[in-house]
């Protein structure tokens, strides 16, 4: 009741005009062919964790668990998830000290630019490039022979529920692996800078051109959205450049801008300096300047501070400062 309530609420602000983000759509039953199933249970409803380990749920019993980690503080809620595989999933509510989660992370003054790609996962203001996992694409043969034998199955029948199985394992194994690179990751760049500058690029758009199998692949929304919460809960700062700041343009030694370079234009020389740049590199370093991360983060304002404008330097550039005639 609480879920319908808050899908009705967004909805009927989306329509007022008042909710941020896309439109909501007005809720709808769930699909008779959707296979995940959720259920949450609060405080009152009876459930609690046992001495051994085990999670007590009412009108189930004492369930088996293999815990991922220990619990720092008594949870207020426990909802419990059914995957599209067939995976169940126990999930808790707690409160947690954002001061003790801040101290969790090691004093630093880095700051790091960081560009994402195709060719590159990531490439970092310091030179630092990561390689795409390209996870899907790895798994493409596999994923493909399953589909095929799930298209081949009489529907209703159980053979097909069978290989439908088959396939959501398939498809769990290549989201599991493509999580787990993107915390890895995002967890290593919190851990090691203050400060960190990322592109707001428009995922969106790119997934309807050619490039969508491959920009779904990769995952930058997702890894981004890490980025964003684990900076919020650790003290650290993240800022998000506009998607229409000619990074890729700028030369990063002189600040001229160049005009814009085809794709596969990887290596580039600077008409003013003479300064041979790698393009994603220089992307990198742009996108930190961009964000005004040039100086230093620790103990200190990452943005640069305003200055006040001298008295020459008021009024309209080309006029006199001086009280004119109406």
């Amino acid at each position: 009741m609480r879920d319908a309530e808050t899908a009705y609420r967004n909805f009927f602000a989306s329509l007022k005009g008042t909710r941020k983000g896309p439109r909501t759509g007005a809720p709808r039953f769930k699909a008779r062919k959707d296979t995940r199933q959720s259920i949450r249970f609060t405080a009152n409803a009876r459930w609690k964790i046992t001495d051994s380990g085990r999670l007590n749920l009412p009108k189930i019993g004492a369930v088996k668990v293999k815990w991922s980690r220990t619990l720092p503080t008594t949870p207020t809620s426990v909802t419990v998830v059914k995957d599209s595989a067939g995976r169940y999933f126990a999930s808790f509510v707690i409160d947690t000290d954002p001061q003790a989660d801040a101290e969790q992370m090691p004093a630093t003054d880095r700051t790091v630019g960081i560009d994402l790609g195709l060719t590159h996962f990531a490439v970092l203001s310091d030179g630092t490039k990561i390689d795409s996992p390209r996870f899907l694409r790895r798994a493409e043969k596999k994923l493909k022979k399953a589909q095929r034998e799930l298209s081949r199955k009489q529907k209703g029948s159980k053979n097909r529920e069978k290989t439908r199985l088959k396939v959501a394992r398939a498809h769990v194994k290549i989201t599991d692996a493509r999580h787990e690179f993107h915390h890895q990751l995002s967890t290593k760049l919190i851990s090691e800078n203050q400060g960190i500058a990322v592109e707001d690029l428009s995922v969106t758009g790119l997934a309807r051109t050619r490039l969508a199998k491959s920009v779904h692949d990769a995952g930058w929304a997702s890894f981004v959205n890490m980025l964003e919460y684990k900076a919020q809960r650790y003290g650290r700062i993240l800022i998000k450049i506009g998607r229409f700041e000619p990074t890729s343009q700028v030369c990063s030694n002189c600040g001229v801008k160049d005009g814009p370079k085809p794709l596969d234009m990887r290596e580039w020389t600077c008409a003013a300096c003479g300064t041979v740049h790698d393009r994603d590199i220089n992307t990198a370093i742009n996108v930190k300047t961009a964000a005004g991360l040039a100086v230093s983060a620790c103990g200190a304002p990452v943005r640069p501070e305003l200055d006040l404008a001298q008295r020459a330097e008021t009024g309209s550039h080309g006029f006199p400062t001086e009280p004119r005639a109406a």
